[in-house]
């Protein structure tokens, strides 16, 4: 006779059995960015008085064949482009631009042209005209079925300057 205790034990090891079949699996694959058109305008920001800051515009292509990430303990993925640069009153600024989310069952190759960022870039500040170190990366999520939600890189990055004047033109 099965108790619920006996059970919920044998399920629990059950589970962990299975998460440790992909749990040191690497999820790194490589990623190409490119990079077809960077913009800045000087915006007014709301956030404090007559302030105005950097807003960027970056338009990329991304390739990624994310099949050999997918295996039975694979949910989803969740896809995400950060833009990572310093400036002098950060020494760390990181932007997310873009996200997807990727289901099993889904097409694994990404082959995505002219893209627009999702999100806007700003900056507290002045921090992105000139700047010429700016790194686009690719990362992603693993939601697996069981287990641990792992953070992972991809193993290209783009960098990229700013331009040295701001765009006056309405158009992006």
């Amino acid at each position: 006779m099965c108790t619920n205790r006996h059970y919920n034990s044998v399920m629990a090891a059950l589970t962990f059995g299975c998460f440790i079949t992909t749990a040191f699996k690497d999820r790194s694959i490589p990623v190409d960015i490119h990079v077809s058109k960077v913009m800045i305008k000087n915006v007014d920001d709301f956030t404090g008085p007559r302030e105005r800051s950097d807003l960027g515009f970056v338009t990329f292509d991304i390739s990624a064949n994310l099949q050999p990430i997918f295996d039975w303990n694979v949910k989803e993925l969740f896809l995400y482009l950060t833009a990572e640069y310093s400036t002098k009153s950060n020494a760390l600024n990181q932007v997310v631009l873009w996200d997807k989310i990727v289901l099993r069952g889904d097409n694994t190759k990404l082959n995505l042209r002219d893209v627009k960022s999702k999100y806007f870039f700003f900056d507290d500040g002045n921090g992105l005209r000139s700047n010429k170190n700016i790194t686009l990366t690719l990362s992603w999520n693993v939601v697996p079925n069981a287990g641990i939600l792992p953070l992972v890189m991809g193993s290209g990055h783009k960098s990229l300057a700013f331009p040295e004047s701001y765009e006056t033109a309405k158009s992006y």
